[in-house]
């Protein structure tokens, strides 16, 4: 993924702000889906990616609880549908929909991504996927400060267990994202591209393609 800085002057400029929660199935979903656009129009675009928090559940306990019991609790009946047509979807993206673990409060993670994102916004880019990956994969709690840095080191994001270890640290930065970038959201994924273009859920590739063809006109 290219950034704004060196782009061929034969090449537009696609920009992509992304309202997201770390625990939002459909975003991972929805990012794959980007990723493969983003992929195969290359040759067309450069893109500069920018993520943004949104809380699906703001009173997600810190200390986490079963994401199992969670989904029961929330779906009832529903839940082992959703979660048959989620691991199906996966699948379908060569991953493994993994129910186990906890599931809590993303504030930790929304922070971290905004820290991630001064150190570049392909280090944020991919921060949120490993983010993704261990969450929705391999039954890590999104709350876990451990976690967090572990993902953070992946990807080279440098200081991430100093910064996470105030709780004030980027707390007004995520709540100032989230005035000016959900506020007016009522769900995840959402997507504005160069400003003009909108799409939610989960996208197909195709879709995006659309949307970067039209917003580069």
């Amino acid at each position: 993924m290219a950034q704004s800085e060196g782009s061929s002057p034969a090449k537009k400029l696609i920009q992509i702000d992304i309202s997201s929660d770390s625990v939002c199935p459909w975003c991972f979903v929805g990012k794959r889906n980007l990723d493969k656009a983003i992929a195969s129009s290359k040759d067309q675009f450069d893109f500069e990616i920018r993520w943004h928090p949104f809380f699906l559940n703001p009173s997600a306990p810190k200390e986490g609880v079963s994401k199992a019991e969670f989904y029961k609790n929330k779906f009832g009946p529903r839940s082992e549908q959703i979660k048959a047509r989620m691991t199906e979807i996966f699948r379908g993206l060569g991953l493994e929909y993994d129910m186990s673990g906890l599931t809590g409060n993303t504030l930790d993670s929304h922070r971290l991504i905004y820290f991630a994102g001064k150190q570049g916004l392909d280090k944020q880019h991919n921060l949120v996927e490993e983010l993704f990956l261990g969450y929705f994969t391999q039954g890590k709690y999104i709350g876990d400060q451990e976690f967090l840095v572990e993902s953070s080191k992946k990807v080279g994001v440098e200081g991430a267990a100093e910064f996470l270890q105030d709780p004030n640290n980027g707390l007004n930065e995520v709540n100032e994202e989230l005035r000016k970038y959900s506020a007016h959201i009522s769900g995840v994924p959402y997507y504005v591209i160069n400003g003009k273009q909108q799409l939610s859920g989960g996208q197909p590739p195709e879709v995006f393609l659309r949307a970067f063809q039209a917003a580069a006109v």
